[in-house]
């Protein structure tokens, strides 16, 4: 399959879905931060200064996964249907593992929203927590799993390689 978001004069273009058949689609992204102990007491506990670090990481998460098309200049607006951010507390890593599943109806998928919504909610933890641990680490930001579409379902297998399904 050659790159579609390209012209014949190699060109960046926003890639036409208008004949493109709507279906359900869904896309689950997901990623971590790795924060010290005082951090992750805190989160856990609900005692950050800056409040309900989950709480308003989630809401984040949602809001940048509904504004995706205003930071990837090439994403078209979608009428996202539903959005979802968990988080998963690993005590013994220090890590905060975090989860976003966009669904929408139409002709294009969710990747771009999921990604930007787990980076987003990864983010904004960093930013209530920064005060209290500069040596924070975002990482594994990836693709899960996405459903629908033209391409069929992609699963991301636990080696990092995509596989169909």
């Amino acid at each position: 399959m050659g790159l579609t978001h390209f012209d014949e004069n190699g060109k960046a273009v926003m890639v036409d879905v208008t004949e493109k058949p709507e279906t359900i689609r869904e896309a689950t992204a997901a990623g971590r931060i790795l924060v010290n102990r005082r951090v992750f007491r805190a989160i856990r506990e609900g005692t950050a200064a800056k409040g309900d670090v989950l709480g308003v990481a989630a809401t984040a998460g949602i809001m940048g996964a509904k504004r995706t098309s205003e930071l990837i200049p090439m994403c078209h607006i979608l009428p996202i249907t539903n959005c979802k951010i968990r988080f998963h507390m690993n005590e013994e890593a220090c890590a905060v593992h975090c989860e976003c599943t966009v669904k929408v109806t139409g002709k294009t998928g969710v990747e771009m929203e999921a990604l930007t919504g787990v980076s987003t909610a990864l983010l904004t933890i960093y930013d209530m927590c920064k005060a209290m641990d500069k040596a924070m680490e975002i990482s594994g930001i990836c693709l899960v799993k996405k459903t629908g579409g033209k391409s069929g379902d992609v699963y991301m297998e636990g080696s990092g390689a995509h596989t169909e399904r």
